[in-house]
């Protein structure tokens, strides 16, 4: 069951989703909305990765920037 960020177009709420294949469209749980954007969501990098394999500082795709990971 993957997990999905979405934006309301009618009021701008920004909220997660898990999304079951056999459920329909959600909708926003601000206002029922249902012309949603889903959104490119940043992954958790790194994560269960063991600090040896993580590379040299900025090497390892974080988001966030170098020096930002759990491993520097």
């Amino acid at each position: 069951m993957p997990l999905y960020e979405f934006q309301c177009r009618s009021c701008s709420h920004r909220f997660e989703e898990l999304v079951r294949s056999s459920d329909g469209p959600p909708s926003c749980p601000h206002c029922q909305g249902r012309e949603l954007d889903k959104l490119l969501s940043a992954f958790a990098v790194g994560t269960g990765a063991p600090a040896a394999t993580a590379g040299p500082c900025g090497s390892c795709g974080d988001p966030r920037g170098p020096g930002a990971c759990r491993f520097n």
